[in-house]
């Protein structure tokens, strides 16, 4: 047990022994539980134990509470008497011999008690202080060096718009002491260090985060072997042990996406109950906390409840699926795909087609719903919690609908956020370290709007999916379903008959038809014919036409186009067709 290590905190300790930096960030899971070796603690006490060393002088400042000096304090506070007084500690006690009442030595040694206690809900006297603490540390006798821990640096130095104009002058005093000492040459050539807690860097002021100088550290989401090390410790120590339906190592497996946090709530909660854990309650517990610490604005779970089996139609689509997708889908490594762009018209049934993908697939389904924030840095911060959670499970796919939408471009025109979110969007997409874990649905009606880099090989691009209006078979079978509502057994003149009437009917439009049937309850063919003709599909052909040709040239496979065996003149037609309702004003 006490051999349990965290690759951050080897990091962190690099970064500070070669000097390579005296200010770092550390964020990301900054709020979970660590184990330093005997206990599971908070992140601050574990790095605080795990920094313990000679020569060191370790302080930590939190926003509701004194600055604490965890080592040599009379030491520490001798060289700041020292540095303020401008002597040294003797001779400055000889002389308060000398004289009556209290000795300057005396007042110096209150000032320096009283500013520690100060610094509670005082962080702009507290930062000031660490500051001049370091000044003195590397101008006066002190022979060891500082290494300062900051909390919940956010708050701190609020990041606010970006600018300073939205803060108020408290909060830009700060900002204006900690970039002054992260700047200070003296500072950067000295042996003291801060350490800056926040969850994200971004959260921070860029005044500050964004200095060259200043290094950030991930903290990252409990992987397999730490979730595994503390159900083993919590079963180990519990005075009531939880019961758990397998061993601990599937419960750790189960539990990808959980903190340590969530996990300790959920194997408490067993215990109290005795009841054993059911994989069921799990997964609950896991779409739950990914819910609450993404946001359910952003995502949520879904559940499809239909495989392919039930989809109508598309005949030659669902034998690719089956056949070449799903198995890929499943794979790991080389042979996986991370994923696949599905293109065509609106209402072309592409959501519901690839929800049954997902369905077929039995692994968590993540709908993004909207990344963005109308809030200045919040949109990074959305990002890289979704990261951290990507990171962490074992195999996930993230459906996206109406991706054009979700996801920018690249270009100088575009939001410089947008910019940042589609350019660390195509590099998840890529990330070989999530190569078989992650796998990407993109839905369009639009893929001509989707940026080129997203559609490029190697990510969603290696697979474009066009899904197209039936046709021949699959119309009939279509027609057999809507007549299905209202007579079991169709008759083939009738579905002949009503193969006319419904010439370019998407799959949206035979559901609509199908409900239509349905609510009005026709007795007899020719009702049923009457009401057919009655419909009037609305006005949107030539942008359903220019969606279809666009998912045709962007179709990344022949055998799903309708003639597999097309030539260069039948895309050179298509494009030629895409200019002219281009020139209507068709998009």
């Amino acid at each position: 047990m006490a051999g349990h290590t965290y690759d951050f905190f080897t990091q962190f300790a690099r970064i500070l022994n070669s000097g390579q930096s005296r200010s770092i960030v550390l964020c990301g899971n900054v709020y979970d539980l660590f184990y330093d070796g005997s206990d599971y603690t908070p992140l601050i006490p574990l790095l605080c134990r795990k920094s313990k060393t000679s020569g060191l002088i370790r302080l930590v400042y939190e926003l509701n509470g004194p600055i604490r000096v965890l080592d040599d304090r009379e030491e520490l506070k001798r060289a700041w008497i020292s540095w303020k007084s401008g002597v040294d500690a003797d001779t400055l006690l000889l002389r308060g011999l000398r004289k009556q009442g209290p000795s300057e030595a005396d007042r110096l040694s209150d000032r320096f008690e009283q500013l520690l206690l100060d610094a509670i809900g005082n962080p702009t006297l507290a930062l000031e202080m660490l500051r001049q603490l370091t000044i003195c540390s590397r101008t006066s006798s002190l022979k060891a060096d500082l290494l300062i821990f900051v909390e919940a640096a956010d708050m701190l130095l609020p990041a606010g718009t970006g600018d300073v104009a939205s803060l108020n002058d408290r909060q830009l005093h700060r900002i204006s002491i900690v970039h002054d000492w992260f700047s200070d040459p003296a500072f950067l050539a000295g042996g003291d260090s801060v350490c800056l807690v926040a969850e994200s860097r971004n959260l921070i002021h860029p005044r500050v985060s964004r200095l060259p100088q200043v290094l950030p550290v991930e903290v990252p989401a409990p992987s397999g072997a730490d979730r595994l090390h503390y159900v083993e410790s919590f079963c180990r120590s519990a005075s009531r042990k939880p019961k758990l339906w397998a061993t601990p190592k599937e419960l750790a497996v189960l539990s990808a996406g959980l903190s340590i946090h969530a996990l300790r709530q959920l194997l408490t909660g067993a215990a109290y109950g005795d009841e054993p854990i059911a994989p069921a309650e799990v997964v609950e517990k896991v779409e739950q906390f990914v819910q609450a610490q993404i946001g359910e604005d952003v995502v949520e779970f879904k559940k499809p409840a239909h495989t392919l089996r039930g989809v109508v139609g598309f005949s030659r689509l669902k034998q690719f699926l089956r056949d070449e997708l799903l198995p890929r889908l499943r794979a790991t490594g080389e042979k996986s795909l991370s994923g696949a762009a599905v293109a065509g018209p609106i209402g072309g049934g592409k959501t519901f087609i690839f929800e049954a993908v997902a369905a077929e697939l039995d692994v968590p389904v993540l709908v993004i719903k909207n990344i963005r924030s109308q809030w200045f840095g919040q949109t990074d911060v959305i990002f890289e919690r979704l990261r951290r959670l990507l990171e962490a499970l074992q195999k996930v796919v993230i459906f996206v609908d109406e991706a054009d939408t979700q996801f920018g471009g690249v270009g100088a025109e575009t939001h410089a956020t947008e910019r940042r979110l589609t350019g660390k969007i195509q590099a998840m997409m890529s990330d070989p370290r999530l190569r078989g874990r992650v796998v990407w649905l993109l839905m369009t009606a639009r893929i001509h709007l989707l940026s080129p880099d997203l559609r490029r090989p190697g990510r969603v691009g290696d697979l474009i999916i066009p899904v197209l209006d039936p046709a021949d078979a699959d119309r009939r079978e279509f027609l057999a379903w809507v007549l299905r509502s209202v007579a079991p057994e169709p008759a083939d003149d009738l579905i002949g008959t009503l193969d006319k009437l419904t010439e370019g009917y998407s799959a949206a439009a035979f559901a609509s038809l199908r409900s239509h049937l349905s609510a009005m309850g026709p007795n007899s063919t020719d009702e049923i014919v009457s009401l057919v003709a009655d419909m009037i599909p609305p006005a949107i052909g030539q942008t359903r036409r220019y969606q279809t040709l666009q998912a045709l040239i962007n179709c990344t496979r022949r055998c799903l186009l309708p003639e597999p065996n097309v030539g260069r003149k039948e895309r050179e037609s298509w494009q030629a067709e895409i200019r002219e309702l281009e020139a209507m004003g068709v998009r």
